[in-house]
């Protein structure tokens, strides 16, 4: 036989056989018994993410430990519980925080958009509040500074609880039933503004994701990730790019980005957080949300314009939407301008299902509460 024909069979029926493993080639990394050994290790030894200039790296990590509730505060989180569990807090007495925050739902409600007061729409998705203990700002454009702040903004919102605060507490007071829960956590029974938002606060803080296979496999568990999800790593970290934004222990680097969704000029329009800076770089700026259980929030974006997360992956892929600059808006300082972070990827179709079952492994089971009895 030809020597030439030889060696063309010989490596014909090594690419056959070894397909599988080249499905999963990257760079370097030959197979994916090379990748592994790559991240079979401290995350410190980890291959080098692929970040721009302009970013602060920070590696993903496990789960960080909730701060414990102090001994002065455990009446205080029972008495929050109550609160946010209770109609009586909106001025229909059918809107609780519960309705919006669901627990089996990893604390989202699985609507396209809010919906409060009335079956009135809002204008954004419901982000979840697991792990809100770690935010310094809340709500998609970061607009309320505290817990506190955002309780006051969702209750008086007339889309969402419409209800004015400063009425609450005199509202509350005519429930007897908490009279006791008052005295218990702060020491008399006075119901007041601050007592309510702080008791809901501490309360909130104590809403937290469970540890995930991703947990165990970087505290050393290494069969926890399939190797179809250590490929998604990878790419997470390289040539995707998310870790760009999807940082640290809780996949976010707590950031604004405008990722194309501004609709400039349209019906849906959202400025984002120049709403809040009134700052022309700031156009169409929504916080990076964190990717704990992300996907079982669905639909995904501020708008909940992405109901599968196939078309997120592939949004993403194609450099997300770049506006067109119209002649007419050629001087407008308020034009969207999409996030230079985002690029386009060239991830082949079996990349982005690696990508997607990485994100599998972000997964957790939700924490569940057992719904309280409400005080009559």
């Amino acid at each position: 036989m030809n020597k030439a024909i030889y060696l063309a069979i010989l490596l014909f029926t090594f690419l056959f056989l070894n397909f599988h493993k080249l499905t999963y080639t990257y760079s370097e990394y030959q197979s994916i018994e090379d990748l592994r050994q790559a991240y079979e290790r401290n995350s410190s030894l980890w291959p080098v993410a692929t970040i721009d200039s302009t970013v602060v790296f920070k590696e993903l990590g496990t789960l960080l430990p909730t701060p414990p509730v102090a001994k002065e505060d455990i009446y205080k989180v029972e008495l929050g519980k109550l609160l946010f569990y209770d109609p009586r807090l909106s001025s229909s007495n059918q809107i609780s925080c519960s309705t919006c925050h669901i627990d089996k739902e990893h604390w989202a409600d699985k609507q396209t958009l809010a919906i409060g007061h009335e079956g009135l729409v809002g204008t954004r998705n419901t982000p979840s509040i697991e792990n809100a203990w770690i935010q310094q700002e809340l709500f998609w454009d970061g607009r309320a500074n505290s817990l506190q702040e955002q309780q006051i903004m969702s209750i008086e919102n007339h889309v969402e609880m419409f209800q004015d605060i400063n009425e609450l507490p005199t509202k509350i007071k005519q429930i007897k039933g908490y009279k006791k829960h008052f005295k218990k956590a702060y020491g008399n029974n006075q119901i007041t503004k601050d007592k309510i938002l702080d008791a809901l606060a501490l309360f909130q803080k104590t809403i937290v994701s469970n540890p995930t296979p991703f947990d165990a496999f970087i505290n050393g568990d290494y069969q926890k990730l399939s190797d179809q999800q250590v490929h998604g790593l990878h790419l997470f970290r390289t040539k995707a790019r998310c870790i760009n934004c999807h940082s640290g222990p809780y996949f976010t680097d707590l950031q604004y980005h405008n990722e194309g969704f501004t609709f400039y000029k349209r019906k849906r329009e959202d400025l984002g957080r120049y709403n809040v800076t009134h700052k022309a770089s700031d156009v169409g700026k929504m916080k990076t949300p964190g990717l704990r259980n992300v996907m079982h929030t669905a639909p995904w974006f501020h708008q909940g314009v992405f109901p599968n997360i196939q078309s997120v992956i592939g949004m993403y892929n194609a450099g997300m939407n770049i506006p067109h600059r119209r002649e007419e808006y050629k001087n407008d300082s308020l034009f969207p301008v999409t996030s230079p972070l985002i690029k386009r990827l060239g991830l082949t179709k079996d990349e982005q299902l690696a990508i997607i079952s990485f994100l599998e492994a972000l997964s957790s089971e939700p924490m569940l509460i057992e719904k309280p009895t409400l005080p009559k």
